[in-house]
Parts: C-alpha cells; sequence; structure tokens
C-alpha cells in the first residue's frame, strides 16, 4: 500500500516541491517549524533511513544538507535544524528548517494557521534559493514535479 508521501510524489495528494531528482524529492511540511520547513524523501518506498541502501542514505542527506544551506541563506538564520522520526508516515523522511534560536526544535509545537499564500511564497523563496546557488537543474516547478 503506498505511503502518503508516495501519493504526494505521485501527485496524487498537492505537495509544495522545492527540489526533484531520480532520487528524491523535497517538498514543504504542512505542519512547520520555521518558514521554509521541508522534507527530504526518497521516491522508493523505504520504511526508515536504517533500511536504506548507502547510495541513497547519501544522496538524501547530502539534498537536505543542500536544503539547509539554501534555508540558511534565504532566512539568515544561524542555524539549520535537522530531524528523522518517522512515526507517523513509514517512509523515510529527513525534515530540514531554518533555526533562529533553539526554541525552533519543538517537533510538537508546528507553526498554526498558516496560510496557502505564505506557503507559496516559502516554497518561492526557497526554490529562487536554490536556483541561485546553483541548483537550478533540481528545483521543482510551482504545482508538482
Amino acid at each position: 500500500m503506498p505511503t502518503l508521501f508516495t501519493k504526494i510524489i505521485e501527485g496524487e495528494i498537492p505537495g509544495r516541491f522545492v527540489w526533484a531528482d531520480d532520487v528524491c524529492v523535497a517538498f514543504l511540511t504542512i505542519e512547520p517549524l520555521t518558514d521554509g520547513h521541508c522534507m527530504v524523501v526518497p521516491r522508493a518506498e523505504i520504511e526508515q533511513w536504517t533500511d536504506a541502501d548507502d547510495q541513497t542514505w547519501t544522496h538524501v542527506q547530502r539534498v537536505a544538507k543542500i536544503i539547509g544551506q539554501a534555508q540558511q541563506a534565504e532566512w539568515g538564520t544561524p542555524r539549520v535544524g535537522m530531524l528523522l522520526e518517522g512515526f507517523l508516515v513509514p517512509h523515510l523522511h529527513v525534515h530540514v528548517w531554518p533555526a533562529a534560536s533553539p526554541d525552533d526544535f519543538d517537533a510538537h509545537s508546528p507553526m498554526q494557521g498558516v496560510s496557502d499564500e505564505t506557503f507559496d511564497a516559502n516554497a518561492t523563496r526557497l526554490r529562487e534559493r536554490l536556483t541561485a546557488l546553483g541548483h537550478g537543474e533540481h528545483v521543482a516547478r510551482p504545482g508538482g514535479l
């Protein structure tokens, strides 16, 4: 049975993608800790990071780093958070978000009431920053892959 993330990747459920390549995608989470919070998700249905083959895991980490660098540059934060949990969706995913303080690391206190306009603006900002940093070939187009 396909996971929620597989359905997002396949376009059955909408997602605000910022990155797409043959191995993984990155899209904004609907429960962000801060503006620009993304998840990097392999296309393959891998339950957790310890199940990933070395090549896939290395690639997902590399993309998470690139996304984090773009977030930090775009939002001007001193740190970037990263979290692997996976209890709600059994499909490997790495959360990456710009962090201004330790308060931005409370995974149980996501932002509430974020408007579609804010999500769209954050996705646009991140896509534009990724392009400016030389990753345009992997920047997902608005509205899909």
